[in-house]
């Protein structure tokens, strides 16, 4: 009964509570970011860049980055070799260098790493609003001393 009482005690920390629904709010704002990042951010780029989907590029090792299709044009069968893309590679098994879905998360996380900037600049900002600053400490002794000697030389 005693780990029950302990695990309790642990869930009922705010704290625990606040990480849990920061992990879950973190995980949906992730999915977020990837779907901005690859369906609004990365097509206009590609279609500037002449139809180029950055998350099929990369690099084979192996030489092996084209696949052979059968193409039907006015009824002959013929063989047409085309680029294979990246899943296709991955899935063929070849060793394959993808950076450009490398790319796409450095943009991902370079657009999270934004945000997060922006939330806790935000938080600052609030916290800086709403802790005053301390009351001026009372004079000293001497500072006293020297207030009163100031105001006699301008009396003077």
């Amino acid at each position: 009964m005693k780990i029950i009482q302990e695990f309790q005690e642990f869930i009922a920390r705010g704290n625990v509570i606040d990480l849990a629904v920061g992990v879950i709010i973190g995980g949906a704002f992730g999915k977020i970011v990837t779907s901005l990042v690859n369906d609004i951010i990365m097509p206009p780029i590609g279609y500037l860049m002449h139809g180029i989907n950055f998350a099929d590029l990369y690099i084979s090792l192996n030489g092996n980055n084209t696949v052979i299709s059968n193409v039907t044009v006015n009824g002959h069968v013929t063989q047409v070799e085309k680029p294979m893309t990246y899943d296709a590679a991955k899935n063929a098994a070849d060793a394959v260098i993808g950076y450009g879905a490398f790319f796409n998360t450095l943009l991902e996380f370079f657009i999270v790493a934004v945000c997060v900037f922006m939330l806790v600049k935000g938080v600052n900002q609030i916290k800086r609003k709403f802790i005053e600053d301390p009351p001026p400490a009372p004079p000293t002794k001497t500072e006293e001393l020297l207030g009163e000697i100031r105001d006699l030389l301008r009396k003077g």
